[in-house]
C-alpha cells in the first residue's frame, strides 16, 4: 500500500510541475487589465441587460451603478424581471426614477418561459427583443448579472478593449464576496479551478479553441450576437456564459476574459450549503453528464489534492523520506499556485495549505450534482429545476 501511496505522490507532484508550466499561467492573478477609454472619436451605442428574479435586496445597487456609468457614447438599460415575487421591479423603477433616467432606462416583464430554455437565457432573449422592439440598434450588449456592482469606468473600458483588440467578446470574471468563514474557505479556490479549468490566455488566443466566458460581466457585439443565430443558440444551456463564448469564438470571434476588482458580486454566501448550492447546480453539466468523466474528475481530484497530504503525513509519521518527499513537493506546488488568488482575495497566504479542504468539498458537490441530476433535481436556480434536455 505504501509502494502504491508513493507512486502516486510522484506522479502528483510532476502532474503539479507539469501544470504550473505548461497549462496557460492559470495562477496567473493579475487583475482590471482593460484597456483605458478611449480617448477622441465615437464611442459605439451600447445596450445593458440584466436578467432579475427575486434580487430586491441587492438590485437597487446594480441598477444605481450601471445609470452612474461614465460613458461617452449612448448607453440604454433593460432590466428584465423574471417573474420575479419580491418587488424586484418596484425597486428597480425607483432606482431609475431616482436618477431620472426613464428615457434611457425601463423594466420589461419576462413573458413565460417556453420549454426548451432555461431561465436566465430566456431573461436575456426577452431584453434583447424588448431593446430591439423599441428601435435600439447598438453595436454592443452588456450582459451584466443583478448582483454584480461596477465602477463607473467598467463599461468604457470593455469598449476600448473589445475596439483596440477586436475582440468579438469581453468578459470579466468579477471579484465575489469573500467576507464569511465559509467564502474565504471556497470562494478564491472556486476561482483558482475556474482558471486551472480554463486558463484564461488560452481564451484569449486565437488559435486555440479553449473558450469561456464569466457570466457577471460580459459585453458582446451586435454583430457576433447576430452571426451565431442570436441568443436562441444557447437556449437550453445551464453554463450559458461558456456556452456564448464558444459559440461566438467557434465562429470566428475573438474572446476576453480576465479578472476584475472593479466588478464586484454583492451576493453573499454565508455558509458552506449556499455555496453547495450554488455548485451542485451545474457541476455535472460541465462534465456533459457523463459517469466515466465524472469518475475521471474524482480520481484527478484524489491525485491532486488527496494524495500530497496522505503521502506527506504518512511519510512523516513512518519517517520515510521517499514517502514524505513527493508528498511535500506536490503540496508545496499546488499553495504556491494557488498563492496569488488568495492575494487577489486578500486572504493570508498560509490559507494555500487548506486548498485541499476546498478540493474535497468541491469533488463532493461534484458527486452531489450528478446525483441531483439523476433524480430530476439538477440545474436548479430561484426556486425552479430545469431538466437535461436529451437528445
Amino acid at each position: 500500500m505504501l509502494k502504491v501511496l508513493r507512486t502516486a505522490a510522484w506522479v502528483g507532484a510532476a502532474a503539479w510541475v507539469g501544470l504550473v508550466v505548461g497549462r496557460g499561467r492559470f495562477w496567473d492573478s493579475r487583475a482590471d487589465r482593460l484597456r483605458d477609454p478611449l480617448g477622441g472619436g465615437a464611442t459605439p451605442d451600447v445596450h445593458a441587460v440584466v436578467p432579475a428574479r427575486n434580487e430586491a435586496d441587492v438590485v437597487a445597487r446594480t441598477v444605481a451603478s450601471l445609470l452612474a456609468q461614465e460613458y461617452a457614447g449612448r448607453f440604454a438599460l433593460t432590466l428584465v424581471d423574471d417573474r420575479s415575487e419580491d418587488g424586484t421591479a418596484e425597486v428597480v423603477d425607483a432606482t431609475i426614477a431616482r436618477f431620472g433616467a426613464g428615457g434611457r432606462a425601463g423594466v420589461t416583464r419576462a413573458r413565460p418561459r417556453p420549454d426548451g430554455w432555461t431561465g436566465k437565457v430566456w431573461a436575456l432573449a426577452e431584453g434583447v427583443a424588448a431593446a430591439r422592439a423599441a428601435g435600439s440598434r447598438p453595436a454592443y450588449w452588456w450582459f451584466t448579472d443583478a448582483d454584480v456592482e461596477h465602477d463607473p469606468d467598467t463599461l468604457a473600458r470593455l469598449v476600448a478593449t473589445a475596439v483596440a483588440e477586436d475582440r468579438a467578446l469581453v468578459s470579466q470574471m468579477v471579484a465575489l464576496h469573500c467576507a464569511s468563514p465559509a467564502e474565504r474557505l471556497l470562494i478564491p479556490a472556486f476561482v483558482f479551478f475556474f482558471r486551472m479549468l480554463y486558463p484564461f490566455a488560452w481564451v484569449n488566443d486565437d488559435r486555440r479553441a479553449t473558450a469561456a466566458a464569466a457570466g457577471g460581466s460580459d459585453l458582446v457585439a451586435d454583430d457576433a450576437l447576430r452571426a451565431i443565430g442570436g441568443i436562441e443558440r444557447i437556449k437550453a444551456e445551464l453554463i450559458d456564459d461558456c456556452a456564448l463564448a464558444a459559440a461566438v469564438k467557434g465562429s470566428g470571434g475573438g474572446v476576453s476574459l480576465g479578472l476584475a476588482t472593479r466588478s464586484r458580486s454583492i451576493r453573499t454566501y454565508a455558509s458552506v450549503g449556499a455555496i453547495w448550492s450554488m455548485v451542485a447546480r451545474t457541476a455535472y453539466t460541465q462534465l456533459a453528464y457523463s459517469p466515466v468523466l465524472l469518475a475521471g474528475t474524482v480520481a484527478g481530484m484524489v491525485l491532486l489534492y488527496y494524495v500530497p497530504v496522505a503521502a506527506t503525513f504518512a511519510g512523516l509519521r513512518r519517517r520515510r523520506a521517499d514517502l514524505a518527499l513527493p508528498g511535500a513537493i506536490a503540496w508545496a506546488t499546488m499553495a504556491l499556485a494557488y498563492a496569488p488568488t488568495l492575494r487577489l482575495y486578500r486572504q493570508h497566504r498560509l490559507g494555500a495549505v487548506a486548498l485541499p479542504l476546498a478540493a474535497g468539498l468541491y469533488t463532493a458537490m461534484t458527486i452531489d450534482s450528478a446525483r441531483r441530476h439523476v433524480l430530476g433535481r439538477g440545474g436548479n436556480w430561484k426556486g425552479r429545476t430545469f431538466r437535461r434536455q436529451r437528445d
